[in-house]
């Protein structure tokens, strides 16, 4: 399975993190596939750049994000793309989805 994850790099107190498409199977910093961008936390503040195109296409591949990676890419709006997407590939559109779950009658009887 392909994830999305982080690489570390950088010296000994101060790394920064490449967003990799990577083999489960792979060490965190082995082999890769692609790089997809980078996050660095030295910085103040945190320098987190990320190519939009290939992060979607490895997601609509069924590229699985590790959680500190998933939220990198929620901050760049990744994520809420690859909903959309999704939304868009079964029919239905982000907002009618939400409001599937409202209630319809919200009015309330005073006694």
């Amino acid at each position: 399975m392909v994830r999305l994850r982080l690489k570390r790099m950088g010296r000994k107190k101060a790394p920064f993190y490449r967003i990799v498409a990577a083999d489960s199977r792979s060490p965190r910093d082995g082999r890769f596939i692609e790089t997809v961008g980078y996050y660095d936390p030295m910085k103040k503040p945190a320098v987190l750049e990320v190519d939009v195109e290939k992060a979607l296409k490895w997601l609509i591949n069924g590229a699985q994000p590790s959680d500190t990676a998933r939220s990198l890419l929620r901050k760049a709006g990744v994520m809420k793309k690859f909903h959309e997407y999704r939304m868009a590939q079964r029919g239905q559109s982000p907002r009618a989805h939400v409001a599937e779950d409202m209630p319809e009658d919200t009015t309330v009887a005073a006694e």
